[in-house]
């Protein structure tokens, strides 16, 4: 086969890798100057990149304005603020980041019955069974202090479950009291007596008494039918903790109850 022609009649000349047909060079590799100028560059957006991002300014806290409250001396006392039960900015401020720290809400700064109940519980914290009334087993004992409205675990003389408030059965329908065991558990349970209500990780431990969440204000009411009604989030990390047979010791008696 003969080889391709150029339009002068002679061979085609093959361009040189790099070059183009007629022997105009491509590619040529950069000056010095060029590839100092790249390297510094490069170095550049390196530093960049590597550099601290200066953090974004905090929004300032809005004011706190909510009026005196119910409980505001005894949380005046606890958070070491001038007894006077009249609500002040500082008063105020203190009560709200009180509730921010045990994530309740509205976390408002106003003192009220469920602040306080976490108040209660903030101080049994340390040694919730000081009084020696939850009697001390090596096996796991649930505590309910009604008198207090507190529930506790502890196995020995050690806290497995940190108090927490609890909202116990309402006068003429009290929480039965002494030893009990738990007998059945269910997750999703809905009450087949008070229309269908939502008692979410039932723990049974007596004629239909349970341990249970609530989807509400577990202070709405003044108290439940017997049961005893923990925040949803408590109910979910007790049903975690027990099993079928662990011990219960309920004493007390709720406040505004005959017992």
């Amino acid at each position: 086969m003969n080889a391709r022609r150029s339009r002068t009649g002679g061979p085609a000349r093959r361009g040189r890798a790099g070059s183009r047909p007629g022997g105009i060079r491509t590619g040529r590799a950069p000056s010095g100057r060029r590839r100092g100028a790249a390297a510094a560059w490069g170095l550049a957006l390196a530093l960049t990149a590597l550099a601290p991002v200066a953090p974004a300014a905090a929004a300032p806290a809005e004011p706190c304005t909510a009026r005196t409250g119910p409980y505001q001396r005894p949380l005046e006392e606890y958070l070491g603020r001038p007894v006077d039960g009249v609500q002040s900015t500082a008063d105020c401020e203190a009560i709200r980041a009180f509730q921010i720290s045990q994530d309740l809400t509205p976390a408002d700064g106003y003192a009220r019955l469920a602040t306080y109940r976490w108040m209660i519980a903030a101080q049994a914290r340390a040694n919730p069974n000081a009084e020696g009334k939850c009697p001390v087993r090596g096996y796991r004992v649930t505590c309910l202090d009604l008198d207090r409205q507190l529930l506790w675990v502890q196995r020995s003389s050690g806290v497995v479950f940190d108090p927490v408030p609890i909202r116990s059965g309402r006068d003429t329908q009290e929480t039965r009291l002494g030893w009990h065991s738990i007998y059945w558990r269910s997750r999703d349970h809905v009450s087949t007596i008070y229309d269908n209500a939502p008692m979410p990780f039932a723990q049974f431990f007596d004629g239909g008494q349970a341990l249970h969440g609530r989807y509400d204000d577990l202070y709405d009411g003044g108290g439940s039918a017997g049961c005893v009604n923990l925040r949803l989030s408590d109910a979910s990390e007790l049903w975690d903790l027990l099993d079928i047979d662990d011990q219960l010791f309920i004493w007390g008696t709720k406040p505004g109850t005959d017992g």
